[in-house]
């Protein structure tokens, strides 16, 4: 029997013993997660700081599961060291563990600047983290956000949301600038604007104070401060270990280290010099190592990355080169500053390679699949951004969506696989959920899984 030890229980790991027992029902499986909690769609947390979400509402596995599954779950049970000698992992209790087989998914961390007064401040990473800002934005009149990155805009909504006038301090000169290009960071902020969030960027935050923040010679009144500052790999038990670790722990297409026995998925691992942030990647690294760890010839080649934001009067999608102008590609762009609407896509060799939508767009899932795909665009681009015109390529209507297309990023669930799920049964949402793990990820795609579960349910005359 393998004796497989899992080193992390956030949603890489947890979906790993997922999908090992998925392969391998004998496998001795074991999980360390240093968190004391059950795994949780980190995602969503926006959602626990906004009040419209409960912790239980965000957990990824209920309380049965590794007992149902005869997974070995240690749950509070930070492990501080890997004696590669005698293959076994060391807890910080000194519980001792032998593996055949290690799995690191230890994820990443917060940064936290060296700035004075830091230690006032609140890092927003984790579920703990999130639970420690809910208790203190009871009692606060203001609140800070510094990071204007995905993570902290996610908290300076999910704040806005509680009725707290927020801030937001970004360095760069728009928010999200490694996603986003100028007009479109610009285009957001004002939308956030008109959620409560006042916008500062271009600022460099010098101290955390008891009344609230400096920067750059503003004093920004709070009393509640939160750090979305960016988070680092952790590697720290990798690189004690005499594992290859450059930004991310190194990994090749099988996603083992260069011990064998060794593999890492998720934040902490680096494959082609790439360390991904967000959920798709890490599962897609699950599965890959699943089968490899079960006798599979997988292969990870790497991810095209989607990074998704949808929340109460803010939808935005943005999706690989995206800082390219007229000069390096062609460029198709729409904006409309007064409706807070912006779509920009960029081309290169007759290839969508590059594309921001920003406001209400029903494009999102065509341009989604043409860049997935590398598929060409068709001649006239500009109808991309208007699906209701002839586009000539994928569609987002069930109708005419191949079934190739893919729905649901997070868990690569393509329209072909609803499809064959509802034939085999499950005719609701809920249902289709459960079979094909879609909408379980950022969530972003629950509004197509419902259309084509009812274009079918319709077909068959079913009440969905």
């Amino acid at each position: 029997m393998t004796r497989i030890v899992v080193v992390g229980n956030g949603m890489a790991g947890s979906r790993l013993a997922g999908e090992l027992r998925a392969r391998d029902p004998d496998a001795r499986i074991t999980v360390f997660g240093a968190e004391p909690w059950q795994p949780y769609n980190r995602v969503l947390l926006s959602n626990v700081l906004a009040g419209s979400s409960g912790p239980g509402q965000v957990r990824l596995l209920d309380a049965h599961w590794y007992g149902e599954q005869g997974v070995h779950a240690h749950l509070g049970a930070e492990v501080t060291q890997i004696d590669r000698g005698t293959q076994a992992v060391i807890t910080r209790d000194g519980r001792r563990e032998p593996y055949d087989v290690l799995v690191l998914a230890t994820g990443s961390e917060a940064i936290v600047p060296p700035v004075a007064g830091v230690e006032r401040a609140l890092p927003f990473r984790t579920l703990g983290d999130c639970q420690k800002i809910v208790a203190a934005a009871d009692g606060a009149r203001r609140a800070a956000v510094v990071g204007g990155g995905l993570l902290g805009i996610e908290a300076a909504r999910g704040l806005a949301g509680r009725g707290l006038p927020v801030t937001l301090l970004h360095l760069a000169g728009h928010l999200m600038e490694r996603q986003l290009d100028a007009e479109a960071g610009l285009m957001l902020g004002e939308t956030l604007r008109g959620l409560g969030v006042e916008i500062r960027t271009g600022v460099n935050v010098t101290a955390i104070t008891g009344e609230g923040v400096l920067a750059s010679g503003l004093s920004v009144e709070a009393d509640l401060v939160v750090l979305a500052c960016g988070v680092r790999p952790l590697t720290s038990l990798a690189a004690e270990a005499g594992l290859e670790v450059r930004r991310g722990v190194v990994v090749d297409d099988e996603l083992r280290t260069d011990d064998p026995a060794i593999f890492a998925i998720g934040e902490c691992a680096e494959h082609d010099g790439t360390v991904y942030g967000l959920v798709a990647p890490a599962w897609e690294q699950a599965a890959v190592a699943a089968d490899v760890i079960t006798g599979g010839k997988a292969r990870y080649r790497g991810s095209r990355l989607v990074t998704r934001l949808k929340a109460r009067s803010v939808e935005l999608a943005a999706m690989g080169e995206t800082q390219l102008g007229e000069e390096q590609a062609e460029v198709v762009r729409f904006s409309h500053r007064a409706r807070g609407t912006y779509r920009k896509l960029v081309i290169r060799d007759g290839r969508l390679v590059g594309a921001i939508l920003l406001g209400e767009s029903d494009a999102v899932g065509t341009l989604t699949q043409l860049y997935d795909r590398g598929a060409q665009v068709p001649g006239d681009p500009a109808g991309l951004l208007f699906p209701g015109r002839p586009a000539g390529a994928v569609a987002d209507s069930p109708v005419r969506m191949p079934d190739a297309a893919k729905v649901c990023h997070c868990n690569n669930v393509t329209k072909g696989q609803i499809r064959a799920c509802w034939e085999a049964g499950a005719r609701d949402l809920a249902a289709v959920s459960a079979a094909t793990r879609a909408t379980t990820g950022c969530g972003t795609c629950r509004e197509a899984v419902e259309g084509i579960v009812g274009w079918l349910c319709e077909q068959e005359g079913v009440n969905a």
